[in-house]
């Protein structure tokens, strides 16, 4: 008899565990992350299909700090806003800037990195950004690099590309006379073997660009979280581990 009650406990201590386990299943939250993928060092697909980089790791760190579920689905740069606002995913992590167009559009966190622009043009070339009349400028569509030169540069041909790759490749076979761009995926370009023809030219043209995650607008609790999350990973060191990583300077800013 007592041999039966202890099975009896031992059933009722697993079924409890088992009830536990999935209560704390359903409260986990379950977000999807949507990112381009083609813009290293911050996110990009590997060859073999990896989705890598400072966007990527950070969204992993803020997910575990949330206690969060995170998938991630890639998308097209030019369609990334629609696609949120579809509900093709939940949130936009994908070093985009925070801007007042943009801020009508979607809901933002707090920024998670402060960026600059700067031209990169090839090292022999004499390249002045003070002097670009009729020089070819390649950017990133959709981008403030692209805003920038339309606003600042009427007197430079403003080409186009719909990805940060084909701009760069553009500059390599010498298609356009430079690329404007962010500072950080600059940086890792000019540093790397397809980028050894190039070098930054001149002093960065704007700075003080935030970036930051973006949601859907009023989703002001997940925003909220993500808030919280990104304090918590600066505070606990995680976010100094994934930027010494990728940046020999810190990319948070002030």
């Amino acid at each position: 008899m007592h041999i039966k009650r202890r099975i009896a406990f031992g059933f009722s201590a697993a079924a409890l565990a088992f009830t536990a386990a999935g209560a704390l299943a359903q409260d986990q939250m379950q977000l999807k992350i949507g990112t381009e993928g083609a813009y290293p060092p911050f996110n990009n697909l590997t060859a073999s299909g990896e989705l890598v980089g400072f966007d990527v790791d950070i969204a992993r760190a803020l997910c575990e700090e949330m206690n969060a579920e995170c998938e991630f689905v890639t998308q097209d740069w030019d369609g990334i806003i629609p696609a949120l606002q579809a509900g093709k995913f939940d949130a936009i992590i994908a070093s985009m800037s925070i801007t007042p167009e943009r801020d009508e559009q979607v809901d933002f966190t707090k920024p998670y990195y402060t960026n600059s622009l700067v031209f990169v043009a090839p090292k022999e070339s004499e390249f002045d950004p003070n002097n670009i009349e009729d020089k070819a400028i390649g950017v990133q569509a959709g981008t403030i690099a692209a805003q920038f030169v339309e606003e600042n540069y009427s007197n430079a041909e403003l080409r186009a590309y719909p990805s940060q790759l084909e701009a760069w490749a553009d500059l390599s076979n010498e298609r356009v006379d430079a690329v404007l761009a962010d500072f950080g995926v600059q940086y890792e370009w000019v540093n790397s073997e397809d980028g050894a023809c190039c070098e930054f030219k001149g002093e960065t043209v704007s700075g003080d660009d935030q970036i930051g995650i973006a949601v859907r607008e009023g989703e002001t609790e997940l925003v909220e979280k993500f808030n919280a999350a990104i304090d918590a990973i600066r505070e606990n060191g995680t976010y100094a581990e994934i930027n010494a990583k990728y940046f020999p300077f810190d990319i948070y800013g002030e």
